[in-house]
Parts: structure tokens; sequence; C-alpha cells
């Protein structure tokens, strides 16, 4: 049985934190695959600053170059207008073969996927492991996990990983400041950030 899982992000820039969340998701789960897929147009950030797609494609692209199990899709860039998670998952079952998608994403997006479009056909073909940060209060998640049938809300799975204390957020205030961003991102990355002047302004 194909098992394959979606990394999916605006990765402005991917990090460490991305790259260990998926790591340890591909062991845990006994996953053939883990596809990274940065956004193109993301809906829910219609008013947000966000570095052009190819460039944060490129970084992906230089992350994960050293590990065999990690791919990279252009398939939300390559999407005229919005991208939608469902169309995404859609794709990528097909695209694959799967019998079983799985979708990573924040543990914090995981309380607005009630909000997503097709939400109830997403959540019967496809399993969403939401990962937190060591501290992040589940209480909320779980909560809202209760109001749903059992059979969609064990398609929700929480997953705490130390190494998401790590921020795009912060990497990008720093490099702004002209502070170190060594050792929060591959050197790669870090590389190609300096080298065309990404989040300089």
């Amino acid at each position: 049985m194909r098992r394959i899982c979606i990394m999916g992000g605006t990765f402005d820039p991917i990090h460490f934190g991305h790259l260990v969340v998926a790591e340890e998701v591909r062991c845990r789960f006994a996953l053939e695959k883990v596809v990274f897929i940065p956004t193109g147009k993301p809906p829910h950030k219609k008013n947000q600053r966000i570095t052009d797609p190819l460039d944060r494609l490129k970084m992906v692209q230089l992350a994960t170059a050293d590990n065999e199990f990690f791919e990279v899709s252009r398939l939300e860039i390559d999407r005229q207008g919005y991208s939608y998670t469902i169309d995404t998952v859609r794709a990528v079952k097909a695209l694959y073969n799967a019998e079983k998608v799985y979708f990573i994403t924040g543990a914090d997006a995981a309380l607005e996927i009630f909000t997503w479009k097709d939400v109830d056909e997403l959540l019967t073909i496809c399993t969403f492991i939401a990962a937190t940060r060591p501290g992040f209060n589940l209480n909320r998640l779980e909560e809202s996990l209760k109001s749903l049938p059992n059979n969609i809300s064990k398609n929700i799975i929480p997953l705490e990983v130390p190494a998401l204390s790590i921020s795009s957020t912060d990497i990008r205030q720093r490099v702004k400041e002209g502070r170190s961003i060594k050792y929060l991102l591959p050197a790669s990355v870090e590389n190609y950030i300096w080298q065309n002047n990404l989040y300089t302004k």
C-alpha cells in the first residue's frame, strides 16, 4: 500500500524544524515518501507579503536534496489562482497512486481545518499530522476533535516536535537585522538567502 505524506507550507524560508518534522513523521508512520509542496497563492495569507515562489521552491530543493525519501513538487506554484488543500490532496493521491495520504500541518493551523474548502471530504481521504512545539496548549484542538464523529477525528493526530521552536518569522527578522541564522537551517539555504538578498528589507 503506497503511503505518501504531503509537507505543505510557505517555507519562507524552510528550516530544520520543517525537516525534523518530515523525517519524524516518515519514520513513525512508515511512509514511502514525503512530498514537499511550497504554496503558490495561499488563500489564508492574502494580505501577507510572501517571497517569490521560485525562490522558496529553490530553498526547499536545496534543503531536501540529501534525503532520498524527500521529494519537491511544483504542484501549487504552477497552479493558477489560490491553492486549496483539497485540490492538492486529490492531485497527489492520483499522481502517486497512493492508498493512504498524510498531510503535515501546524497544530494552530489544524484548528482552522474546519473552515477549509470541502473539509468533510478532506478529513475522509487524508490523515492530518498536527505538529506542535513543546508547550503548545493542545486543549483547544482536543476539544474541537471531541465534537466530530470518531471516523473523522481519528484522522487528526497531534505530534510534539521540539525543533519546531525554530520559526521562519524569526529567521526573516534575524536577516533583516543582520543577525546570524547559522544552525537554524541548512547551510545551502543560508547561503542562498545571503546571495540573493532575501529578507533584507
